[in-house]
């Protein structure tokens, strides 16, 4: 085995192998390389074409909030709030556009059934304060003709936006670069080095890569990787999505806002693609596609806009959300000393890329955890003392 020192360096900055180039791995290192640490990123594939490359990017931390989800609100809303300027900086730092859109996303009621269901979601989340309003099936028409006529209604939220993921996760990826990090594709991490209680490096084949602090940032792959006993080990499953792509003319598309039917949502892109998701399945790392996967989505999205019939399909492709128990992320200190969780973050991972890297970094910085994740620390999977294994 060979020892590598991440970097030598006499500055008082730690020095950070981050595991993960996902856009959570990604924007921590760029935080952190930013900040004057010498960082290395190192991933089992080539950057960004995970979890990052298959999302929708959907930044809707109003309309997806359903009952038993309140506590996870104050997160997502936090970070929705940060990405306007996120994505600022993020464009001055790469020279690359992450195209944030600012219309809106719908909650659609197709008929009476529907919009009983939706209308219920309206009130919930009103009740928590939400800034979301209904709408009349008219009004619906009006702003998204080419839906189906007899549309019932909608939720609406002009706060819940979207970005193009797989631009956030290239933009990322540069602005990491210049910044000073370096970023190794296709080194798969075995294993996490400990020592005496503490993580002082990660294991990449031969070579072992010491650093006074370890991120893990794995996305669904966080709980694979060697090292770490069975109480500090993520309790991270992957949860299998499949979407597929379709191409509107990008001069009159057919859709404008985001919109979510009762079975998909279609989220309509710049330059001309709509993107049709997801299917939600536990099928471990099975990243095949499957007829009636595809099926489903098509049928869905055909019901809700019907011109959807005429359009080519560009692209179909199968991603894993990094799932957890709770469905929320894990973020914050290990009891292994220097290693510091980022992963688990669901459906919501570029939602919550802001708020993640600004923590994460500044907890490795300072050893301060913000007070907005502290509730999402790995030791509320802990089992009580005395329970039964």
């Amino acid at each position: 085995m060979v020892s590598a020192p991440l970097f030598h360096s006499d500055s008082a900055k730690p020095t950070v192998a981050v595991i993960g180039a996902g856009v959570i791995g990604l924007s921590i290192a760029w935080r952190l390389a930013a900040a004057g640490c010498r960082v290395e990123v190192f991933d089992r594939g080539a950057a960004g074409r995970g979890a990052s490359h298959a999302a929708g990017g959907m930044l809707a931390a109003c309309v997806e909030t359903e009952p038993g989800e309140e506590n996870l609100l104050p997160l997502t809303r936090a970070s929705q709030d940060l990405w306007p300027a996120f994505a600022a900086e993020l464009e001055a730092a790469s020279g690359m556009a992450v195209d944030l859109r600012g219309e809106g996303t719908m909650v659609i009621a197709l008929n009476a059934d529907d919009a009983a269901k939706v209308r219920f979601l309206h009130d919930f989340q009103t009740k928590l304060g939400l800034p979301v309003e209904w709408l009349s099936g008219a009004e619906v028409r009006r702003r998204e003709p080419y839906l189906q006529p007899g549309v019932a209604g909608a939720l609406f939220c002009a706060g819940d936006h979207q970005v193009d993921n797989r631009k956030v996760a290239a933009a990322l990826h540069a602005a990491a670069l210049r910044a000073g990090a370096v970023v190794h594709e296709y080194a798969e991490v075995s294993r996490i080095e400990v020592r005496g209680g503490r993580a002082v490096g990660v294991q990449v084949g031969d070579r072992l890569f010491e650093a006074d602090r370890v991120v893990l940032a794995a996305g669904a792959w966080s709980g694979w990787i060697d090292g770490l006993s069975p109480a500090v080990r993520p309790p991270v499953r992957p949860v299998k999505g499949q979407m597929l792509c379709l191409r509107m003319d990008a001069r009159l598309p057919l859709l404008r806002h985001v919109v979510w039917t009762p079975g998909t949502y279609l989220i309509p892109r710049l330059d001309g693609r709509l993107l049709v998701g997801a299917t939600t399945e536990e099928r471990g790392f099975d990243d095949r596609l499957t007829a009636g996967g595809q099926f489903a989505l098509l049928e869905g999205a055909w019901r809700a806009l019907p011109g959807i019939a005429e359009l080519p399909i560009e692209e179909a492709w199968a991603g894993f959300r990094p799932g957890t128990r709770d469905d929320a992320p894990i973020l914050g200190l290990s009891e292994v000393e220097g290693l510091v969780y980022a992963t688990g973050h669901h459906r919501n991972g570029i939602l919550l890329t802001p708020v993640t890297a600004d923590s994460v970094a500044r907890l490795v910085l300072t050893g301060e955890a913000d007070p907005v994740i502290r509730p999402f620390a790995l030791d509320r999977f802990a089992q009580p003392k005395g329970a039964a294994a």
